[in-house]
């Protein structure tokens, strides 16, 4: 079977990625679950940490939370590495904590790569990477952002998931 693709369309552009459930198999099926539900459809890229990450999928533009599902647990120790291009949950200082919210790497983040089963070396679980639209990723991820209601590296410009589906 090959691996499921989704197809993110955000003001900044498509960005398509692949899933890898063979690795990553609960976190696969939580993403898919709220990609079918229509959950990330007006979303935030709301936190974008240049030379880091991109991260949405849980902030609506009024920067409310959406409410979620339970949390999931974390398949960090997947054998994944945290490498530019590669989508991963995000999740609170719990390392069990993933819900909703996801990032996309714009650099080799080997840092929050699964070492040990403690909250802090649990790391973050790469499910996924950009098949294309990379330089929609590049583009969010240069954007100017701010301080805002009490979130860091919000974009100045919102940057919007306008819908996330299945691509077939």
């Amino acid at each position: 079977m090959e691996n499921p693709l989704v197809l993110l369309e955000t003001a900044a552009g498509e960005i398509l990625v692949e899933l890898f459930p063979d690795k990553a198999p609960k976190t696969v099926e939580n993403f898919l679950k709220y990609v079918d539900d229509g959950f990330y459809e007006g979303t935030l890229f709301h936190r974008v940490i240049k030379g880091f990450m991109i991260q949405g999928g849980g902030l609506t533009f009024s920067m409310e939370e959406k409410e979620t599902g339970e949390a999931i647990g974390n398949e960090a120790n997947n054998g994944l590495s945290n490498l530019k291009g590669t989508l991963a949950m995000a999740r609170e200082p719990e390392a069990h904590s993933a819900r909703a919210q996801f990032f996309i790497n714009v650099a080799d983040n080997t840092d929050i790569d699964y070492k040990d089963d403690s909250d802090e070396g649990f790391g973050y679980c790469v499910f996924g990477q950009v098949s294309d639209g990379m330089d929609v990723v590049e583009k969010i991820a240069k954007t100017k952002t701010r301080s805002y209601q009490g979130f860091d590296d919000v974009p100045v410009d919102p940057i919007s998931i306008i819908a996330a589906y299945r691509f077939e």
